[in-house]
């Protein structure tokens, strides 16, 4: 017998609509969820019991009166601590901003309130979701729930961890490099990074403003699409949001003229550079008998080249560091979050900033701040920036290339399934790696989800979906068809739920 924690976000919808269940039934058994599970998966670094129980009051109340509702209203949902609220701390798991809470909601958090979905806390994150494993946080790391050794992905392992162990149907996590798609992979989640400009990036702390969007954490197709649906559309507010509308992403999941699975005249392209050397056997295996399963679908696979996606990684990593370098200029300790004043000599501006700094910000923030000032200093921008941005446009060409011969791009999500923790901390370049299939999508501003489709050694596998800018519904109708065909899956502790 199913319990309320382990229904999809769809399926909790229909029940409550249907009478057989309330939101606050609902939003009690995910809180309860939380505080059995939070001390040992540490997904959760801020959790709002009474906000989450009041919306989800009005919710029933307005639903008994035969209000009209958002078909996710009453639907519990967690969000990424980097998104702001005027109710909850937003810290984005940095010593440096303390306790601070934001004077205005960003707009997918006013999105969601408008629907009636109640939020239930803020998740876990690499500090300022800069690492991907979210060993970086400052107030220690989120466990993967199908394995509390090992890590559950990053910057976003919260969110992931957070959904896949039924503590929530519903997260938004941000993707810069793979933030999204590759916790996705290795906690048997489906994460999805929109079209860049598809959601509004408004109140959301920029990390690398050309990279970042915000996109659904859920545990099926059908709950991502419904969940972009809700926060995604132009936002005036936003100056890089983009002025189209939504689109019917739910339909795009049904389509077929033999249902989801149905993928006759489909063309999907395997990526040539995205597998072989670095990635693991079973990860592979994996892959070939999604693609496998695909084929005999109806679609038609084709090996994609794209040559200049070997030098991906490289330009991301100096493009990214040097965006960091400035928006994370705006943490001096003058204006909020906390403030250190040196231990001795005078306490000067220059001083303070220095001192809070130092205090507030983790190694790797350093190690990127620093990173990203080098790259644009006098005499060394054109040699590194500018190249980057160079290569930048060289992978967006590849990929306007490749959709000229496919409707679609496919790709294991990660290299490997998830590591232990410490595995890789000591080698920053190794812990890069992890977003080698990912980065691309950033780069040219594409859409792009994880869906999971098997375990590797008892660990999961994501396989990776890359539509052409503004084609999220033909992303959406894919990965429908590879749920339909692959399944779902349910770690561990879902499963001792049911």
């Amino acid at each position: 017998m199913a319990t309320l924690t382990t229904l999809t976000a769809l399926e909790l919808a229909d029940a409550m609509r249907e009478g057989r269940t309330t939101s606050v039934e609902v939003t009690t058994a995910c809180l309860d969820r939380i505080d059995a599970l939070n001390d040992r998966l540490n997904a959760f670094l801020a959790i709002d019991r009474d906000g989450a129980l009041a919306t989800a009051a009005k919710v029933d109340a307005d639903r008994a009166a035969g209000k009209d509702l958002h078909p996710l209203a009453g639907v519990p949902i967690a969000l990424k601590d980097n998104m702001v609220t005027r109710d909850m701390p937003t810290t984005c798991a940095s010593k440096i901003l303390g306790d601070w809470i934001a004077p205005y909601d960003a707009t997918v958090v006013t999105r969601i309130r408008a629907a009636g979905l109640p939020i239930v806390g803020k998740t876990n994150m690499d500090e300022f979701a800069m690492g991907s494993s979210t060993e970086n946080s400052a107030f220690g790391p989120t466990r993967n729930p199908w394995d509390e050794n090992r890590i559950p992905g990053g910057s976003g392992g919260g969110s992931a961890a957070a959904v896949a162990a039924g503590m929530v149907p519903l997260a938004l996590g941000s993707d810069t490099g793979g933030s999204i798609r590759q916790p996705g992979a290795v906690t048997g989640t489906v994460g999805v990074k929109p079209t860049y400009g598809g959601v509004s990036r408004y109140g959301l702390i920029a990390m690398a403003s050309s990279l970042d969007q915000i996109g659904p954490v859920t545990r099926t197709v059908a709950d991502a699409a419904a969940l972009q649906e809700l926060i995604g559309g132009h936002d005036p507010a936003d100056s890089t949001s983009l002025q189209d509308p939504v689109g019917d992403l739910t339909g795009a999941v049904q389509t077929g003229a033999g249902g989801a699975s149905d993928l006759s005249g489909m063309r999907l392209g395997v990526v040539k550079q995205l597998q072989g050397a670095g990635y693991e056997d079973g990860v592979l295996e994996q892959f070939a008998n999604t693609v496998a399963q695909l084929k005999a679908a109806g679609a038609t696979i084709t090996e994609i080249d794209c040559p200049n996606f070997d030098y991906a990684l490289a330009a991301y990593y100096l493009i990214m560091p040097a965006e960091v370098s400035s928006n994370l200029a705006r943490f001096d300790g003058m204006r909020y979050g906390i403030r250190v004043e040196p231990e001795t000599g005078p306490v000067t501006a220059e001083r303070v900033m220095a001192a809070t700094r130092a205090a507030g910000f983790g190694d790797e923030v350093k190690r990127r701040i620093i990173l990203g000032t080098h790259v644009l200093s006098a005499g060394y921008y054109d040699a590194y920036y500018g190249s980057a941005q160079k290569v930048r446009t060289l992978v967006q060409r590849d990929f306007a290339t490749a959709f000229d011969q496919v409707d679609a791009l496919i790709s294991p999500t990660a290299p490997t399934t998830a590591f232990a923790f410490g595995e890789k901390t000591d080698d920053p370049m190794a812990m890069y790696l992890n977003d080698i299939a990912t980065i691309p999508a950033n780069l040219a501003g594409i859409p792009a989800m994880s869906v999971p489709v098997g375990l590797a050694d008892g660990l999961p596998v994501g396989f990776q979906i890359l539509a052409p800018a503004r084609e999220d519904a033909r992303m959406y109708r894919i990965a429908g068809a590879v749920e339909e065909l692959m399944g779902t899956l349910q770690c561990p502790l879902v499963k001792e739920e049911r």
